[in-house]
């Protein structure tokens, strides 16, 4: 556990992830509180990066639940293990002098199938995971309230078995594209925090952290030109996992700076729509370039 704010963004830096003092205080308050930390932002400003650098800095296991229409409490939390039930109901069939009822015992722990959520608190855990339950706004609404019960009280209940409480309470970070408005319930149980994308000074920092291979001044030069083409009105701005794999692959291209043909053969790193690169790539690109050379 973090002693202060401080040393929670000194620890997060030192695994190569750069908070600010407001996710840092969020972050601190929500494990001490024993909260889980709800996050939302454009998608690639790093809110997944913070569960895997959490379990990095904890050197605990990483529990991750990807979200997805149509995902249920059979994927998400539990099932029976059918084909085992069946095997064992057809061996003490088969077994003489047999004193245990034929169906006795078959909804016991060891014929449960367990998924992310249980897995994260199960009593069997030597130390608290981190559990990720990524874009949660891409799951149905219904999904929402199988987590209550286990952001309350850290519990699940099993009809069959009875309630299963964590040992040691994980640490649970949620995230959302806010493709749709999650429930007050839910987001009553959590510490909510907004991440935006980064100032220019900011993602400089976090471009030469991840991108140790180039120039400073190519990495001034790829933020100046990002943070341009996120004020264009496209349909999905580039995030700053966009801007480091375009550093990477100017990188390996052995580029010393920015050109227009660099540019217009990359635009598939930062742009993921066809319509967005047909807005950029040519006249409109050439203006960017002249603007963040001007600056650089």
């Amino acid at each position: 556990m973090f002693d202060s704010v401080d040393e929670t963004v000194s620890i997060l830096h030192e695994h190569q992830y750069i908070a600010d003092m407001g996710l840092g205080t969020c972050l601190f308050l929500a494990l001490k509180m024993g909260k889980a930390v709800f996050l939302e932002g454009e998608p690639g400003v790093g809110k997944t990066e913070l569960a895997k650098v959490l379990s990095q800095a904890f050197d605990t296991p990483l529990i991750r639940l990807q979200c997805y229409e149509g995902l249920d409490i059979n994927h998400a939390v539990y099932e029976w293990n059918y084909p085992r039930q069946l095997l064992e109901i057809q061996t003490r069939q088969n077994r003489p002098n047999n004193h245990t009822g034929v169906t006795d015992d078959i909804f016991a722990e060891e014929f449960l199938l367990k998924r992310a959520l249980l897995q994260a608190i199960d009593q069997s855990n030597e130390q608290a995971p981190v559990l990720l339950i990524d874009e949660l706004d891409r799951a149905d609404e219904e999904f929402e309230s199988f987590l209550l019960e286990l952001l309350s009280d850290f519990q699940i209940t099993i009809p069959e078995l009875g309630t299963i409480q964590a040992r040691h309470r994980p640490i649970v970070i949620i995230t959302s594209n806010r493709t749709r408005e999650i429930h007050d319930a839910l987001k009553r149980r959590c510490v909510y925090f907004w991440i935006d994308y980064p100032s220019p000074d900011k993602e400089i920092t976090i471009v030469q952290l991840k991108v140790p291979g180039i120039s400073q001044q190519l990495s001034q030069q790829i933020v100046s030109f990002i943070q341009q083409v996120r004020e264009q009105d496209l349909y999905k701005a580039p995030g700053v996992a966009e801007t480091l794999d375009w550093a990477r692959a100017l990188g390996y291209l052995n580029a010393q700076t920015l050109e227009s043909h660099l540019i217009d053969a990359t635009l598939g790193f930062i742009l993921k729509y066809q319509d967005d690169v047909d807005k950029i790539r040519g006249s409109v690109a050439d203006s960017l370039l002249e603007q963040t050379l001007k600056v650089s």
